[in-house]
């Protein structure tokens, strides 16, 4: 279904002005996005508009010119800058610099012939293929949809905006690439003692193993530093998962009495300005923390009506997508990719989302030509780094198949939960592979 000219006043109010509610310059925004003309002129054959540059958007941009050259590309990002969140706990403790991390977008849509748009999303109409942006709509044959995650603060504040302002500020989640990080990075490295907390989300959330590896980089940070100080991770499931014994292994020899790991710790009620967490575990005050939400998909998913519903028809909070094509169940022009995927055993990691990216391009490609497409699956590897100095990793490998009878995906993992300094540098190379996949 897509969204009635009202929902877009509304949408477009929101997104240009900052608006709460609609109110008279509000709805002059809005009535200008209406109107707005073409951002671009009509192509001459098909095209495909990507809303989102992270791992998942940039893959599908460049491999849809790799599969048909022909085809108008259009990545639009709001972000200048590319910051990855793989590779970013590393970064966090000093083991490499932004630069590693960092990309700019101009080089690869040079390379590969694709337009890169910096600017925001403010409203879609799914009816006519349009996307608007303060600058103007872009029409498209297919969309797709790669925005990422968003934090769903109310699940703790209960639409209390100050109150998730303040948390964002004073606690930031870092678990969306920018400024977070850099002011996490910086809370870590002043720290001068005390009780360090770490949420872990509940449900699905980005790169599950991330939590646990960020406990693990914070406390060789206070050990380094000679820091009087404890990691302490508030975990709502029963135990870590995944690299379980190799997280754990990491916390009992190498951060005994500075990192505590408590499991089965939901949480009831977060009290930053007291600095007080309550959870079913007990009540924990914090000297610092790094507070995490629970995740959903990203904005512009919800802004398309494209979110799944339970069976009390309450959303889910993730894309409503067939789990073999990506397309989402509404409008089969539409293909929700990377972290916003629900339903499916697929973790929200940047291996994922490129490797979801390859396949939903081939797919594109093969409807745009069309021929019908192979049943493809995506595959994972996450590296972890728990220690360094020497520097060491565990890692989890998962392939998946498709069970024709069950009708379900099948994962099937490995995981190496001995550290190493051969995984250590494997994370490394891994990583510059994958940049090379993505800019190169």
């Amino acid at each position: 279904m897509s969204i009635s000219r009202r929902d877009l006043f509304k949408v477009a109010g929101v997104g240009i002005l900052g608006a709460g509610l609609l109110s008279k310059p509000a709805f002059s925004a809005a009535e200008r996005v209406v109107k707005m003309s073409a951002m671009l002129p009509s192509p001459k054959g098909n095209r495909v508009v990507i809303c989102g540059g992270g791992w998942a958007g940039l893959t599908v941009a460049k491999y849809l010119k790799k599969e048909d050259p022909s085809i108008d590309v259009v990545l639009i990002e709001k972000r200048p800058n590319f910051f990855s969140c793989p590779i970013s706990n590393e970064w966090l403790a000093g083991f490499v610099d932004l630069d590693f991390i960092s990309h700019d977008y101009l080089q690869p849509a040079s390379k590969y012939g694709y337009k890169f748009i910096n600017t925001t999303v403010v409203a879609i109409e799914r009816d006519k293929r349009r996307v608007y942006t303060p600058h103007g709509y872009i029409e498209y044959d297919y969309l797709v949809l790669a925005p990422g995650i968003k934090y769903n603060y109310d699940a703790w504040f209960k639409g209390d905006k100050d109150m998730t302002r303040y948390t964002k500020y004073h606690y930031p989640a870092a678990f969306i690439p920018g400024s977070e990080h850099l002011a996490l990075k910086r809370k870590v490295w002043e720290f001068e003692g005390g009780d360090f907390v770490i949420t872990v989300p509940p449900g699905v959330y980005r790169c599950p193993p991330a939590p646990y590896e960020r406990a693990a980089m914070i406390a060789y940070v206070f050990k380094k530093n000679n820091v009087k100080g404890r990691v302490i991770i508030l975990d709502p499931k029963e135990d870590i998962a995944p690299k379980g014994p190799g997280f754990r292994a990491a916390y009992e020899q190498l951060y005994l009495g500075i990192v505590e790991y408590v499991p089965k710790a939901s949480i009831k009620e977060v009290d930053p300005v007291n600095k007080i967490i309550k959870t079913t575990a007990g009540d924990f005050k914090f000297t610092d923390a790094n507070l995490v939400p629970p995740h959903q998909a990203g904005e512009l998913v919800w802004m398309a009506d494209l979110i799944a519903k339970d069976k009390e028809g309450k959303p889910t909070g993730w894309a409503d997508q067939d789990p073999l094509t990506f397309q989402a169940k509404a409008d089969p022009r539409v293909f929700l990719v990377g972290d916003v995927v629900g339903g499916v055993p697929y973790p929200k990691s940047g291996h994922m989302a490129n490797s979801q990216g390859k396949i939903v391009a081939r797919i594109i490609a093969s409807r745009i030509k069309g021929k019908e497409h192979k049943l493809e699956l995506p595959d994972n590897t996450c590296y972890s780094m728990v220690n360094g100095n020497p520097q060491e990793a565990i890692v989890i490998s998962v392939t998946y198949k498709y069970d024709e009878k069950e009708k379900k995906i099948i994962p099937h993992p490995k995981v190496i939960n001995q550290r190493s300094e051969a995984l250590a540098k494997a994370t490394y190379e891994w990583a510059k592979g994958m940049y090379r996949d993505l800019f190169a």
